[in-house]
């Protein structure tokens, strides 16, 4: 008794600010101070394990353990599915299990339960929110549950009773289930009035797991935030928002079955969940979520770093311009972002990971577009996120960096693509003359390639009074996800044996092919490849989707062999090509354009010079040169694959790849990002490998005993019981003995495909392209031998342009043709070296370096410019004086310096409006002009400019205060005097 009373009294100590603290309204006057989040979550904690027994669990993960059918964990009750449905392994320690409390993490965003769009529009969505919970798995049931509850609230958080309403189920009669009457009992004698205590249906008061499974009544407890001696049971769950639901106590004692019936569980439990956020508007006396201390001190961040309003709490209409709907996004999403990346969860492109890729936009988008927030705004929330959640949630302590990073990056990413998507948008507009309706095509282009929410290329269209054709954009996006839901098709789909061919030929006795001929080559004296022919029986054409005996001249179909030495495309590598000829009559050649495999048939695809007629015999040319290209760039990509490894470290994982004979391409998942000193040490193990110039040992053996080979590399596909292995400088007897290591540190592959015989035939060998889609997977591309050489010589030489041009511009010029000149020299340059295949370190290293001399060719031609606007302002000055209204012609050479002038010209003479005109020698005439903004809205610079290019037959463009363009015209004396006539006139 005196421990029990020793729990009650830390709990106590524990929660309370001081005594009274729990609801400053509803004890009169008196004012005293709220009780935090974390003691209020500590208490809840504390409370179930000090008095009642139960073990304290960590929250599990977001991202749910076993459960594919979820996206996130979205309810405490996740991580103890197995209890429930009988199936947790009894060596495990859920298995133990019988009382147990913990807060969970929860996510609804995506899947069934999706709050994503909602969050913002009111106070009391999130997509993430933590779930306060107590379980019995066999252990108490509706009694001690409901007891323990009405004890937390009442007299650990001293919730005011009269405050409180409780619901039980009310029964269902077409399911023959009777009312919970225990349940209204158990209230009644825990002194709630019988007036708070009220049935409801089964859609509000009988909770199941799913179709079929544990499921049970369930009784609630409901707060009315107003009080005041009313009596408010008309209000529960009736959506007001003056009576909330805060607390749910599920009893499971069912079990549903597929034929909808009910049986009773062989044991009962209890799962209860309570929301923190909702619970802290009651004991910290506010009635938004978005007012306690879980989310104030990330709003008050972002009024810090946003500056503009504070948070006021408004919604819908009352809150113009969106602006506190953007601050309750932002809060929400930046503990989403933390919570999930520091459970592992990146931003992705499907599943959870695209979801949390929406989440992320989606702030960003109201951090810029609304909020006026700087770049990299977002992540610096993550710490203000951290000091909330990260005493209960030490995982996001511990990734604090690793979220502000990935945060950061995605964030630039998307601002990018905000930035070119507003372009496309506005010189479309430009473009679209009088219509009203703008291209759906751009608009699916923006979202398709971009990124670019289509809500927003919606909104920034209605807010310049343009339409779009929702209708037409819903058809484009139905075509693209058949598109993306249709298996990929090879182009010559119909040379592929379907079922009921294959069926045929196994039915007719047709043998499958023999291709091990294609392996059949070797090195002759001279050290190069030799390729056997090899001659074969026709067995079957194939065309149209049958067989057939015949096939005429002209026409296009398969051949079945009974043997062949050309490679079928499989393993990622592209098929060989090359020809067949009549072994009785050798001017008959049958062009083989590619080669496909089909449960062990291997199908030529021919062209038919002449007729082609089952049973007769043919010799077969592989393409040697092709051949030799692809067994080049095959080898060269299982070394890539032990050197990435190498260089990288057993993290880095192959994903995929693809030979042909111009390229390999190679895709990796990675940590990080590969950066230039990495490349080139990849590219240094290759050649050391090379120069070594050993032999490529090649060797079948059963997939079970290579599979236990140590540092084998193989992908995660089904493969043969019998498999080849591929090993370079190791000979496969050795790498397969017992114990043995040789695999660690050298590359074995399971592989089917053809390759080198001695791996110093690669030659030479770099990496021409390294790239993210999506951060975490690389994707390579590189070439061998002479492409390789090629590629060196190119980039030596482009290295060459580059130093020639860092001297020329660092010299710079004294003239602005000659600087501009430079300028576009280096902006040439850089679309070449972007353009030209060269080793991919040397390309970043150019690229960089350009982008330093774009930087510093630019900022002189800027300086020359402000010198020469500044000299031919001070013309005018001296002719003009400080005329309010200032319009003449001067010559220069481009636009941006006429522009100079003008604002110079203005900063001179302040109050006062400028045009000026600058003919050209191509007949066309460049504007420019301000006007004083104390002669706004009356006089528009941009309806100035308009005005007078639109005399020339030109276009202009602009703000209120500044614009410009341009025209042609014969008679610049009147267009001159039409500006001054029109400046006059509104004026």
């Amino acid at each position: 008794m005196a421990a029990a009373v020793a729990g009650k009294g830390s709990v106590r100590r524990l929660l309370r600010v001081p005594p009274g603290w729990y609801c400053s309204s509803c004890q009169g006057t008196r004012s005293v101070a709220s009780p935090s989040s974390a003691r209020v979550r500590q208490a809840f904690l504390q409370f179930f394990k000090e008095r009642h027994g139960h073990q304290v669990v960590p929250s599990a993960p977001v991202r749910p353990r076993g459960d594919p059918g979820l996206l996130f964990v979205n309810a405490g009750m996740n991580q103890f599915k197995p209890i429930f449905l009988g199936s947790a392994d009894p060596r495990s320690e859920l298995a133990s299990y019988r009382r147990v409390v913990n807060s969970q993490k929860c996510v609804r965003a995506g899947g069934k339960h999706n709050d994503l769009e909602d969050v913002g529009r009111d106070v009391y969505h999130h997509t993430f929110f933590e779930m306060l919970g107590n379980w019995s798995f066999g252990d108490y049931f509706k009694e001690e549950a409901c007891s323990m509850a009405w004890e937390l609230l009442t007299q650990v958080y001293e919730i005011p009773k009269d405050r409180l309403y409780v619901t039980y189920f009310g029964g269902d009669a077409s399911l023959s289930l009777s009312a919970d009457e225990e349940s209204r009992e158990i209230w009644l004698s825990l002194g709630v009035p019988p007036s708070h205590v009220l049935p409801f249906q089964l859609q509000d008061n009988f909770w199941e797991m799913g179709d079929t499974g544990p499921c049970g009544p369930c009784t609630e407890i409901h707060y009315d935030h107003v009080g005041r001696g009313r009596n408010a049971a008309a209000l529960v769950n009736q959506g007001n928002p003056e009576v909330v639901e805060i607390w749910n106590l599920v009893f499971m004692q069912y079990s549903r079955e597929a034929d909808g019936s009910l049986q009773q569980l062989p044991e009962h439990h209890v799962d209860t969940g309570m929301g923190l956020e909702r619970l802290m508007t009651i004991l910290q006396n506010k009635r938004s979520n978005y007012d306690t201390d879980l989310f104030t001190p990330i709003l008050d961040a972002i009024h810090k770093g946003c500056g503009g309003p504070r948070y006021q709490g408004l919604v819908g209409e009352a809150d113009p311009g969106s602006v506190d709907m953007a601050y309750r996004v932002v809060a929400d999403h930046v503990r989403t972002l933390s919570v999930c990346i520091a459970d592992g969860v990146y931003p992705g492109m499907s599943g959870a990971e695209l979801v949390l890729r929406q989440i992320l936009r989606r702030a960003v988008r109201f951090c810029s577009e609304v909020l006026h927030a700087p770049p990299g705004f977002l992540a610096s929330l993550v710490p203000v996120v951290v000091e909330i959640l990260g005493d209960a949630y030490p995982e996001l302590r511990k990734d604090t960096d690793t979220i502000m990073n990935i945060i950061s990056e995605h964030e630039d990413a998307f601002l990018s693509s905000l930035l070119r998507g507003r372009r496309i948008i506005n010189r479309t507009l430009q473009q679209m003359d009088h219509s009203k309706v703008f291209p759906v095509e751009v608009a699916w282009s923006l979202h398709s390639n971009l990124g670019f929410p289509l809500d927003l290329v919606g909104l920034m269209l209605k807010e310049k009074g343009v339409q779009l054709d929702v209708a037409a954009l819903d058809h484009l996006a139905r075509e693209d996800a058949e598109r993306k839901s249709q298996p990929h098709q090879e182009q010559r789909a119909g040379m592929h044996l379907d079922l009921h061919s294959l069926a045929k030929l196994r039915q007719d006795g047709v043998p499958a092919t023999d291709d091990s001929p294609k392996f059949a080559y070797e090195l002759g004296q001279d050290g190069r490849y030799v390729f056997r022919p090899c001659q074969a029986t026709v067995l079957m054409l194939y065309r149209d989707g049958s067989f057939q005996k015949e096939v005429g001249r002209g026409q296009q179909c398969g051949v079945l062999l009974d043997r062949t030495c050309f490679y079928a495309e499989q393993g990622g590598q592209a098929p060989d090509q090359g020809y067949m000829l009549h072994a009785a009559q050798q001017d008959m050649l049958f062009p083989v354009v590619s080669v496909q495999v089909s449960g062990g048939y291997v199908v030529h695809e021919v062209i038919v010079s002449e007729t082609l007629k089952v049973g007769e015999q043919v010799q077969l040319f592989v393409d040697e040169a092709q051949r030799l290209a692809c067994m080049t760039n095959h080898t060269a990509t299982h070394l890539l694959n032990f050197a990435l490894r190498q260089v990288l470290g057993e993290g880095a994982e192959q994903q995929g790849s693809h030979v042909t004979a111009e390229y390999l391409r190679f895709s990796i998942s990675t940590k990080t990002p590969i950066t230039i000193q990495q490349l080139l040490d990849v590219e240094s193990v290759i050649q050391e490998v090379i120069k070594r110039n050993e032999v490529v040992y090649t060797g079948e053996a059963p997939i079970k005993l290579a599979s236990a080979v140590q540092g084998l590399r193989k992908l995660n596909e089904v493969y043969p019981d019998l498999v080849r292995v591929v090993s370079i400088g190791v000979p496969v007897e050795r790498v397969l003995a017992a114990q043995s290591k040789d695999a660690t540190s050298t590359s074995v592959e399971l592989c089917c495909g053809t390759h080198l015989l001695q791996i110093g035939d690669v030659q030479d060998f770099t990496i021409v392209s390294e790239r993210q889609l999506v951060k975490g997977i690389s994707h390579i591309v590189a070439v061998t031998r002479e492409q390789a050489k090629q590629a060196r010589e190119a980039g030596q030489a482009l290295a060459k342009e580059v130093d020639s041009l860092t001297v020329r511009v660092k010299l710079g010029g004294t003239m602005i043709d000659e600087a501009q000149r430079l300028s576009k020299e280096v902006g040439q340059l850089t679309i070449i070296v972007d353009s030209t295949t060269i080793p991919q370190w040397q390309k970043r290293e150019l690229q960089a370096t350009l982008k330093t001399l774009q930087r510093t060719a630019n900022t002189a031609v800027r300086k020359l410019e402000i010198r020469l606007a500044a000299e031919k302002a001070d013309d005018l000055l001296a002719k003009y004086s400080n005329q309010p209204v200032i319009i003449d012609t001067i010559p220069v050479e481009s636009p941006s310096v006429l522009m100079k002038v003008v604002n110079q010209l203005c900063d001179k003479v302040p109050g006062s409006s400028v045009m000026l005109l600058s003919p050209q020698a191509s007949g066309q005439v460049f504007c420019a002009c301000q006007v004083s903004k104390s002669s706004l809205p009356v006089f528009s610079a941009a309806d100035w400019a308009l005005a007078v290019c639109t005399q020339m037959g030109g276009k202009a463009g602009g703000s209120g205060v500044v614009a410009r363009g341009s025209g042609t015209t014969s008679d610049l004396q009147g267009v001159l005097t039409a500006a001054l006539e029109y400046a006059k006139s509104k004026l």
